[in-house]
């Protein structure tokens, strides 16, 4: 990533926090939507799993200067989302989902630059979870 890139992350990230919760909710209904076979695998409580989504997003967004120490936990979340029953195939819902709901909640900030920037930051991320996940299978 470029350092454009990483502050093209930060700086839209900033404005999607105050709308933490209701992110996470248009993230799921849009998951969902796009691969309702998803649906099963998440069992608790959705706003609970909303709150942990963010703070995941949010360390990623903080540690984009400091892969070597967000890479650990990438790969551990990687290897637990396997007995979760997650896919390679359903990472491109997430991102997708994800792309979609920055969309929303950004509007008019969500520049093509910015839309790249994050393409690129979830391309890392879930990179390496899969790296990981295919390493536990």
């Amino acid at each position: 990533m470029t350092e454009q890139q990483k502050q093209a992350v930060r700086e839209s990230w900033s404005q999607v926090v105050p709308i933490a919760d209701k992110a996470a909710e248009l993230f799921y209904t849009r998951l969902f939507q796009l691969d309702p076979s998803l649906r099963h695998l998440f069992k608790g409580d959705m706003a609970e799993q909303g709150r942990k989504l963010t703070m995941t997003l949010n360390l990623a967004v903080k540690s984009l200067d400091r892969l070597d120490q967000l890479t650990p936990v990438l790969q551990d979340l990687g290897r637990r989302h396997v007995g979760y029953g997650v896919k390679d195939s359903h990472y491109a819902a997430v991102g997708a989902a994800l792309l979609w709901t920055l969309e929303q909640g950004l509007g008019e900030a969500f520049t093509g630059e910015v839309h790249d920037a994050w393409a690129a930051t979830y391309g890392l991320v879930s990179g390496v979870m899969m790296d990981a996940a295919a390493a536990a299978a």
